[in-house]
């Protein structure tokens, strides 16, 4: 199983893939998606969990085989192409990367209210929207208090996976 790296979402992935189905892989951690994709190409590695954006040319092109999203949703970039809990089925399994913005928690409420406003309007443009749908993200723009939620959910989730299989930074 190659990754982007140890302890990076790609590798937790696998991890997690692992954990919930009993499978035996051996990780093999790269510095980043380009060597580990290009090994897995050339043959040498036989899978690796990805994010789209990396991936998706080589799987345009023909040269990767895309098996599954590890979103909880198919992605609208490869709408064929069904979710691990749909291939398996493996009922709750989920890894996705987000990104987001934060603040210093001075930072009074009414700003982060209006970065919050200007940037889930800007998410919702039909341009960025697309763009992002092509390189397989999917636009947000939540809440402050939902992004809060999901951040203490991510981090309870992925501390187990990190203490299961005693994957550590190099």
């Amino acid at each position: 199983m190659a990754s982007s790296g140890n302890g990076t979402s790609i590798h937790l992935a696998g991890e997690l893939f692992k954990s919930m189905t009993g499978t035996y892989m051996v990780h093999f951690p790269y510095r980043g998606s380009g060597p580990a994709l290009m090994d897995l190409i050339g043959g040498n590695m036989d899978l690796m969990f990805d994010n789209l954006p990396s991936a998706m040319p080589h799987i345009k092109a023909g040269k990767l085989k895309a098996l599954a999203v590890t979103s909880a949703e198919r992605s609208a970039a490869l709408p064929d192409l069904p979710t691990i809990a749909e291939a398996g089925p493996l009922k709750g399994f989920e890894a996705s990367s987000w990104f987001g913005l934060l603040a210093p928690a001075s930072t009074p409420a009414d700003v982060v209210n209006r970065l919050q406003q200007e940037t889930a309007k800007a998410l919702a443009t039909p341009a960025m929207k697309e763009r992002l749908l092509a390189q397989g993200a999917i636009p947000s723009g939540m809440s402050p208090a939902d992004f809060a939620a999901l951040i203490a959910a991510e981090t309870k989730k992925w501390a187990a996976v990190v203490k299961a299989s005693g994957a550590k930074v190099d």
